[in-house]
């Protein structure tokens, strides 16, 4: 994938990179990435890293452009997140139910591991554009969101810009595969997690039946016994007044 995205952006690179002021648009790209865009705004950063390193651009600019660019493109995926995704989520239609178990079980996620998700979202492949949504549908809370998705867009940014100035080209598909490595172990991690919260949930609805107390079998209705084995009249003879 990282390649074809190259065969993109390797165009434009060359052409902008013969104007270093234009040159600055490749880490800006990360911005669309980060709000839900589809663009190669990683591959991008490394490009421009790369032009940097030819003495095109200057590097810290670079990443600070990247930094800024990823950190308002998450933002405004989580504001759009948190305003229209709950609704969408929640509206009636096909798999509403399901929908709905999602976002249940998107909450509890993000109030147990929010903080962590949000920052090595930034990190993953196929995965960074949609943190941000995620965590403004299930209500993160804004401020926490912020402080970690600007540590890891910062960190993100500053890696990715080094390795790219002092790796080259070939940074770029090292930094790709451990990138897509890293989507399939997440997606192994929820699904095992899925398949976790599935059992505890069918096991929470077999304990009430295995707990409750067995019901007065027919034999004991017959003989008018209690569980105490001793009959309502012998109860009620206990109970008067004055017996001895």
């Amino acid at each position: 994938m990282s390649d074809q995205l190259a065969v993109v952006v390797d165009p434009l690179a060359a052409i902008i990179g013969l104007s270093n002021s234009l040159g600055y648009l490749l880490p800006a790209i990360i911005g669309l990435e980060s709000m839900g865009v589809p663009s190669p705004g990683e591959t991008a950063l490394v490009l421009a890293a790369i032009l940097a390193s030819q003495g095109k651009l200057n590097i810290v600019l670079v990443i600070v452009i990247g930094s800024v660019s990823a950190i308002m493109g998450d933002n405004i995926g989580y504001l759009l997140g948190r305003r229209f995704g709950r609704d969408v989520f929640v509206a009636r239609g096909p798999f509403h139910r399901h929908r709905v178990r999602a976002i249940e079980a998107g909450d509890r996620f993000f109030d147990r591991h929010g903080p962590k998700a949000v920052f090595f979202a930034r990190w993953i492949a196929l995965v960074r554009f949609a943190a941000a949504w995620l965590a403004g549908i299930n209500k993160m809370h804004w401020r926490t969101f912020f402080f970690y998705n600007a540590l890891g867009g910062i960190s993100w940014a500053i890696t990715y810009g080094l390795v790219g100035y002092f790796g080259g080209k070939a940074a770029e598909h090292v930094l790709a595969d451990v990138g897509i490595a890293g989507a399939v172990l997440l997606v192994l991690l929820v699904t095992a997690l899925v398949i976790r919260a599935r059992r505890r949930e069918k096991r929470a609805q077999n304990r009430p039946l295995e707990d409750a107390p067995p019901e007065m079998g027919p034999a004991a209705r017959a003989h008018g016994t209690t569980e105490e084995g001793s009959s309502p009249r012998d109860a009620s003879v206990q109970e008067e007044p004055g017996s001895s």
